[in-house]
């Protein structure tokens, strides 16, 4: 191509793009896209990333197990998901080919890399032949591009193992798309410069690999424009690019400071609740501790001990691990003692999907304990929400001396999106009373307002008092096995959690009128899938509206009211109607489920379509 011809090359103008870089576990799939990301937020674009784990941690290479991908929606407006149908798919190989092009838009552009279209990846992937072909250029844009050769053509005479020089062919993928929209290099480069700076070799192969793919995408004949999408209007403010696991994270060290306690997070390793151990475990010039038990049990042993000490007790885990601890969990409700039980959901049952997102656990969290041993559930709605939830965990759990769950998901844990980093003196107080005066103590003479027992710390003066799992008696804590007393005591238990609801905010219509045909009710990660299938269905003219629960145990005390205010309630759920029972068995509502359970994020288009056929029900 000459000089002139590339001066032909034009630039197009979108408002958003969903792209996903799909590949082999090996193949940097992750960090591609995670750098993408980066690259996305500092032209200032809105975005919101889907990343997709293989469950094998080590599956055959080639396989259609073994296939990791990576999702961004970014755009000039602001945006509520990771997006429904792909503009782009970057496919490094046959399995991740057949794997991920059904959710390419017909005409979306498809970049294969054809080097790994040999008949052993193909035989893998279960092709009989290279399905690319003149049957998916009718239907795509196809791109094929020799990645592999490329990358080797880049690192000619640098003496580098083939195995290493492979390696590299996702930074080449990285730098074809940056040029294809538009996207600066200049982060990728410093952090690449950071991370090798004592590997000069490999520092160079990377960034030589980079610029090939970038200038190749300004050079070849292959592509006649690229793409710019503008920055988007957004609140003034410092913004961070964020994970759920990340903002979960420093959730609870600003609750820490807020209320002046140190963390003790007591851990077992299990997808994806594990880099909220690894991350917490970074700042201990904060004071707090961590530890990685020998297994779930042993993991809140230890953060309750820490919480009968004195500190935030904190445990993470997923469904799987929470069956494990829910002995020590009733523990934490009987002996009413503060502690943070993240529950970290993934698709089930049993051990189920390791890497898929699910809402699996509501109704665990809500009965899975002997006995009535209530809870309080809460539940963050978008990546940054976790942090204000967590905040929010933390100041009712040291308020009603009550074990909370925090409830997110591996949609939230691992998608990112930009966080506006709020001001100290715009989060809560949280305020802590230890019970210090000898005179009058009983360990269950309880505060009028909040029933909370007091805390009392071991080793204070004068303050002696029973821990147990056994019955105890009212106000006095002691032992006892009288039959009223027991009575008294489950029914004080539930009271005491109830009334948490005049302590929590009402729920409000998000989207929509007070009143109208339809309601969209929905909790934790479905939030963004709802609330952009309800302008969609209000711009079509229809009387809908969606309310968000973020809490979930107890319910917001107007919800019942809310409910009686439309026709009919629909409750899309990535599970098979948990929420839906408890919504109609507590007020009696006709509550229609819209579930899924494929391990995915909820498709703006299915729920549309839910809420088209329900309406119409309605009018007939």
């Amino acid at each position: 191509m000459t000089i002139t011809e590339q001066k032909l090359k034009r630039t197009e103008t979108l408002e958003e793009a969903t792209i996903r870089f799909a590949g082999d576990s090996g193949d940097g799939m992750q960090l591609t896209g995670g750098q993408f990301t980066n690259a996305t937020a500092i032209v200032g674009n809105d975005l919101s990333t889907l990343p997709d784990f293989p469950a094998e941690i080590r599956a055959p290479a080639g396989s259609l197990a073994g296939v990791s991908a990576f999702q961004i929606h970014f755009s000039s407006k602001e945006i509520h998901t990771p997006g429904d149908a792909l503009d782009v798919l970057v496919a490094m190989n046959p399995a991740a080919l057949k794997t991920n092009l059904r959710d390419l838009k017909p005409g979306g552009m498809l970049i294969v890399n054809t080097n790994a279209f040999t008949e052993t990846n193909l035989k893998k992937a279960g092709y009989d032949k290279s399905p690319i072909d003149e049957v998916l250029s009718k239907r795509y844009q196809v791109f094929s591009v020799e990645i592999s050769k490329l990358t080797q053509l880049a690192l000619e005479g640098m003496n580098l193992s083939s195995k290493l020089i492979d390696r590299s062919k996702n930074l080449f993928a990285l730098g074809l798309m940056y040029w294809l929209y538009t996207r600066p290099m200049e982060a990728t480069v410093e952090w690449l410069k950071k991370k090798f700076s004592d590997k000069p070799e490999i520092l160079e192969a990377n960034l030589k690999v980079l610029k090939a793919g970038y200038h190749y995408g300004e050079t070849t004949e292959t592509f006649i424009s690229s793409y710019e999408i503008k920055h988007a209007t957004i609140k003034p403010g410092k913004y961070k690019n964020i994970t759920g696991n990340e903002a979960t994270v420093l959730g609870l060290i600003a609750a820490s400071q807020l209320s002046g306690l140190p963390i003790f997070l007591g851990s077992y390793p299990i997808t994806p609740a594990s880099d909220i151990l690894h991350e917490l475990s970074k700042y201990k010039n904060l004071g707090i501790k961590t530890f990685q038990a020998e297994d779930e049990i042993a993991a809140i042993g230890s953060a309750l001990g820490a919480s009968f000490a004195g500190a935030i007790g904190v445990t993470t885990s997923s469904g799987p691990g929470l069956c494990l601890k829910s002995e020590f969990i009733n523990l934490a409700m009987k002996t009413e003692l503060p502690l943070i039980i993240c529950d970290i959901q993934r698709a089930g049952p049993s051990t189920g999907l390791p890497t898929k997102t699910e809402q699996s656990d509501l109704l665990q969290l809500m009965f899975g304990r002997n006995g009535d041993s209530p809870i309080p559930i809460l539940a963050a709605s978008t990546p940054s929400d976790c942090f204000d939830t967590m905040i929010e965990a933390v100041r009712i759990a040291l308020k009603y001396m009550t074990p909370v769950f925090f409830m997110s998901d591996g949609y939230l844990a691992n998608g990112a999106e930009p966080w506006k980093i709020p001001q100290v003196s715009e989060l809560p107080k949280i305020k802590v009373n230890f019970r210090t005066e000898k005179e009058g103590f009983f360990s269950y003479l309880r505060d009028k307002e909040t029933l909370a027992r007091p805390w009392a710390i071991p080793g204070t003066p004068g303050l002696e008092h029973t821990i147990t799992g056994i019955e105890t008696e009212e106000t006095t804590g002691k032992i006892c096995y009288d039959p009223q007393n027991h009575d008294s005591m489950c029914k004080m238990r539930v009271h005491r959690i109830e009334n948490i609801k005049e302590d929590i905010p009402e729920i409000e219509v998000i989207y929509g009128e007070s009143k109208g045909d339809l309601l969209i009710l929905g909790w934790g990660s479905t939030l963004g899938v709802i609330t952009a299938a309800t302008e969609s269905l209000l711009e079509k003219g229809y009387k809908v509206a969606n309310a968000h629960l973020k809490y979930l145990n107890p319910f917001p005390r107007n919800l019942g009211s809310l409910l009686k205010n439309y026709k009919s309630v629909l409750i899309p759920e990535l599970n098979l109607g948990q929420l839906k029972l408890l919504v109609r068995a507590k007020y009696l509502v006709d509550a229609q489920g819209f579930n899924i359970v494929n391990g995915k994020p909820l498709m703006i288009s299915s729920v549309i379509d839910a809420a088209e056929k329900l309406l119409k029900e309605v009018k007939s």
